[in-house]
């Protein structure tokens, strides 16, 4: 898992190849916690897939761009294009039935 910031953001995803997940995420968030070791089990077993983190509470310019009002956020990207935003329960299972089911839809306009 990558933690990112919103300075070269935009760059660094165009140049990005595969599935990111970016994760808006914050310090004392409990639920983030559960989110954080559920993804980097998911990036340690999935092939191509990146967990990028986001600090929401220090990043605020991109937290603003992505509409977040709730933590923890999650949206997908893929080969560097925005694709959407990602509700699902947290569990593995739930998250790669979703990740599979979205795979092959074409990309969404951001929030």
């Amino acid at each position: 898992m990558k933690t990112v910031s919103e300075l070269g953001f935009w760059q660094r995803m165009a140049e990005t190849r595969g599935e990111v997940i970016l994760f808006f995420s914050s310090a004392g968030c409990h639920s983030c916690r559960i989110w954080r070791r559920l993804l980097k089990n998911l990036e340690d077993n999935r092939g191509g897939l990146q967990v990028w983190e986001i600090d929401a509470g220090i990043d605020m310019g991109i937290t603003q761009e992505f509409e977040v009002y709730h933590l923890p956020a999650l949206f997908m990207f893929h080969n560097g294009q925005y694709q959407r935003p990602i509700q699902v329960e947290a569990r593995v299972h739930a998250l790669e039935q979703w990740l599979d089911a979205h795979a092959d839809l074409p990309p969404e306009e951001l929030p």
